[in-house]
C-alpha cells in the first residue's frame, strides 16, 4: 500500500483546495539574507526559550567557516543553530557537531563580548551584559553554570533518510540535536511556510527523554548529582566563613521545617509534601546566593496565585539589601546569602519562609 506525502489544504466554503508545494530557490529565498535574516529575528518560532547571541559567528583559528546562528538558552546552555534551503539537508549535521566542539569552551565574557559585536552591527542600544543576564534571571555570571552543555538545532526544507538516521544516533549518544523542517507552499502568490519539528517528535520528545535517562543511568554508575558532602565542600571553597556559617544555620533550621533536603548541582534544596504534591521553595547555591524558586512554586496551588509570590517577594524585600525584581516572579531570582548574616535579617528570613510553608500545608 503507498504511503501518502502530507500536504497542506486551503478549506474552502464548498471545496478543499491543494497548496501548492514550492522551493526556496525557486521563490528566490536565499538562505542567509532572506531565511536566516528571518528567523534571527524571530527566533521563538523556533523555540521560545532562545537568545540569538550573535549570526555568522566564526571567531576561531584557522577556519573559515561560520556559524549561522549562535544561541543560548534559558539553562545557560550555548545552542548551534545551522540552517539550509536545500531538499535534503546537505552534511549540515556534520558542519553543526564542529561548529558545537569549536564554541564549547566559550567563557560568559567570550559570549557577552560576541553579542556586543552582533548589537553594535545592528546598531542596538543594548547593554549585552546585562541583557544576557537578565534573559538567565542571573544577577551576576555564574561561571560554573554557564554553557555546560551544546545544544544543535539544524532547520532545513527537508531531511535525507541519511542525515536523519545519523542525527538519531547521535541523539542516542547523548548529544542533543533537533532537526526543524520549515517548508515552503505557493499560495496565491504568497509563500507560506509550514514549520514543524521533526526529530525528536514533540509527542514522544518526553518518552525519549526519559528513555534516554534511564539509558544514562545504566551506562554510568556515578550520579551526575553532587553529595551533601560534595555541596558543603564546593560552599566552603567559594565563601568566607560567615556565609558558610548562614548556610550551616539554614541548613539545621530547616530540618525542623520539611520532609527532606537534598543536594542539587551546586547546591542544596529542600521538600515539602502536601497532599499528593511535592513543593520546592529555595537553593542555597555553593556561589553563596539564595535562590527562590518562583519558578517551581508557581506550578502548584496556593502559590499559583501571583498576588501570594508578590506577598513572599514583598516580606523578602523588608531584608535590607534584598531585592527582587518583579518580572521574576514566575523565574529563579537569588540575593547573596551574606545579607542574612545579621540576626534581625536571618529571622525576617526564617519566618516568611515558615509563613510560606504554612500556606502549604494549609491547602492541602
Amino acid at each position: 500500500m503507498k504511503g501518502t506525502t502530507m500536504a497542506i489544504y486551503e478549506l474552502g466554503q464548498d471545496t478543499i483546495k491543494l497548496i501548492s508545494e514550492t522551493t526556496f530557490e525557486s521563490e528566490k529565498i536565499k538562505e542567509r539574507y532572506d531565511l536566516q535574516r528571518l528567523l534571527r529575528d524571530r527566533i521563538d518560532i523556533i523555540d521560545s526559550d532562545l537568545m540569538v547571541i550573535t549570526e555568522e559567528f566564526g571567531n576561531w583559528e584557522e577556519s573559515k567557516r561560520r556559524l549561522d546562528i549562535l544561541a543560548l538558552d534559558r539553562n545557560a546552555n550555548l545552542v548551534v543553530i545551522e540552517l539550509k534551503r536545500t531538499q535534503d539537508g546537505g552534511f549540515m549535521d556534520l558542519q553543526a557537531v564542529r561548529y558545537a566542539a569549536m564554541i564549547s569552551t566559550m567563557t560568559f565574557d567570550q559570549v557577552v563580548e560576541a553579542h556586543e559585536d552582533y548589537l553594535m552591527k545592528r546598531s542596538a542600544l543594548q547593554n549585552a551584559r546585562q541583557a544576557i543576564l537578565d534573559f538567565l534571571e542571573w544577577d551576576e555570571p555564574r561561571e560554573d553554570q554557564f554553557a555546560q552543555d551544546v545544544r544543535i538545532i539544524l532547520i532545513s526544507a527537508e531531511f535525507s533518510k541519511e542525515l536523519t538516521t545519523a542525527v538519531m544516533w547521535l541523539n542516542a549518544r547523548d548529544i542533543n540535536i533537533r532537526c526543524i523542517r520549515i517548508k515552503p507552499y505557493n499560495l496565491a502568490g504568497k509563500v507560506i511556510v509550514d514549520i514543524q519539528q521533526i526529530i525528536p517528535l514533540p509527542e514522544a520528545e518526553e518518552y525519549q527523554v526519559k528513555v534516554k535517562e534511564k539509558d544514562l543511568r545504566k551506562r554510568s554508575a556515578k550520579s551526575s548529582e553532587m553529595t551533601m558532602p560534595e555541596v558543603w565542600e564546593e560552599l566552603k571553597a567559594n565563601c568566607t566563613e560567615d556565609v558558610v556559617l548562614v548556610a550551616q544555620e539554614i541548613e539545621t533550621w530547616l530540618h525542623e521545617q520539611v520532609d527532606q533536603l537534598f543536594p542539587v548541582s551546586h547546591g542544596f534544596a529542600q521538600v515539602l509534601t502536601s497532599g499528593k504534591n511535592k513543593h520546592y521553595f529555595f537553593k542555597i547555591t555553593t556561589d553563596g546566593r539564595v535562590q527562590i524558586w518562583f519558578q517551581y512554586m508557581s506550578k502548584k496551588p496556593p502559590f499559583s496565585d501571583e498576588s501570594l509570590r508578590q506577598e513572599l517577594r514583598n516580606k523578602l524585600r523588608t531584608i535590607p539589601g534584598v531585592e527582587i525584581d518583579e518580572s521574576k516572579l514566575a523565574g529563579k531570582p537569588s540575593f547573596p546569602l551574606n545579607k542574612l548574616v545579621r540576626k534581625e535579617s536571618m529571622d525576617v528570613f526564617k519566618s516568611t519562609m515558615e509563613w510560606v510553608f504554612g500556606k502549604v500545608m494549609e491547602d492541602q
